[in-house]
């Protein structure tokens, strides 16, 4: 083999160094030490969060030449766009992302097993589906609701400026987790009422947060598992981030319950990304090997989605871009009002 291809796949191999560096540095708040154009000794920064020092140094060197952090002389580090984005105060944070995938990152070692059986890999790794883990270890509950803030927050002002919800008199956010999507989608449409619906052990976050942002008035939440059935009462039902999640079977299930309560005139709405043909490089395609290695779900093309909804009783109406990877899946009930032969 060529020097060149050689070289080129070492340093693709050392992107899952890269990778776990910065959940341990987001864990450690290394970046809440650093001002930026105020460079911190490293010395400064292991005294701070109890590291060994020289071994603080080659993260922290090995992290800025890939841009995370800039070292100015002297074993002084700075911030660069990308590190100061792992403050915690920073606009759009991705400090709890990173943290999130700190605490879940062994995971990754599942995905020889995802390959081989089509399982996720977090239960080989973990013994349990990754949601069953999160309801069974109360602290981790905040830990994923800031995670998937910090990972999806900047998707919410991008899918309201893409796609029209006006016309929604009530929109059920089906797993709408602690409320931040609902809250800025009634914020953006002040006519609109909401249905958040969840597991017991998410609604009362998303109760505190509807409450502390004056909108809990004008926002039911529901408990209860989408599996087993979905809350009557809306014209229009959100899957953002959710039906990604579950294998074609499952996600049926899901659609199917949805379909039995919706209007004939309401609007499914599932927000994930929409994966593209070729080779080209896409987030979509990345995000699609996270579901397959954590939650055992994919990220699906347009075909896919077309006989995912004919499967549950939807016809495909529009797909809406946005300015991010997600884009917005709009379907309506077959007037028929009977679920098509599940062909995926």
């Amino acid at each position: 083999m060529a020097q060149q291809e050689t070289e080129h796949l070492t340093r693709i191999m050392n992107g899952a160094a890269l990778s776990r560096a910065i959940s341990t540095i987001a864990e450690l708040g290394v970046a809440d030490l650093v001002q930026t154009g105020q460079p911190q000794p490293v010395e400064h920064l292991a005294r701070a969060t109890k590291t060994h020092e020289p071994s603080l140094y080659r993260i922290l060197r090995f992290m800025a030449s890939h841009g995370l952090f800039q070292e100015t002389g002297n074993r002084r580090f700075d911030h660069t766009p990308l590190s100061a984005a792992l403050r915690t105060d920073a606009p759009g944070s991705y400090r709890a992302g990173a943290q999130l995938f700190h605490h879940l990152f062994a995971a990754w070692d599942g995905l020889h097993h995802s390959i081989q059986t089509g399982e996720p890999g977090f239960n080989k790794v973990f013994g349990t589906p990754i949601f069953d883990y999160i309801q069974a270890h109360p602290e981790m509950g905040p830990v994923f609701d800031a995670g998937m803030t910090s990972l999806n927050s900047y998707e919410t002002p991008a899918m309201l400026d893409a796609y029209d919800f006006s016309g929604i008199n009530v929109l059920a956010d089906i797993g709408g987790g602690n409320g931040s999507l609902l809250i800025a989608m009634l914020a953006r449409y002040p006519n609109m009422k909401g249905l958040l619906f969840d597991l017991g052990h998410v609604v009362g976050r998303a109760k505190e947060k509807l409450k502390a942002a004056g909108l809990a008035e004008r926002c039911s939440v529901i408990e209860g598992s989408f599996f087993k059935s979905i809350p009557a009462g809306a014209d229009a039902y959100l899957f953002r981030h959710i039906i990604h999640d579950w294998t074609d079977e499952q996600s049926i299930q899901i659609l199917r319950n949805c379909r039995n309560v919706i209007p004939a005139n309401g609007k499914l709405l599932i927000a994930d990304c929409v994966v593209p043909a070729g080779n080209a490089q896409c987030p979509s395609k990345d995000m699609d090997i996270t579901m397959l290695a954590f939650p055992g779900g994919q990220e699906r093309t347009e075909a896919q989605f077309r006989s995912l909804l004919k499967a549950s009783g939807f016809e495909l109406k529009s797909i809406t871009p946005t300015t991010t990877m997600i884009t917005v899946v709009e379907a309506e009930p077959i007037k028929n009002g009977a679920g098509g032969t599940h062909e995926l």
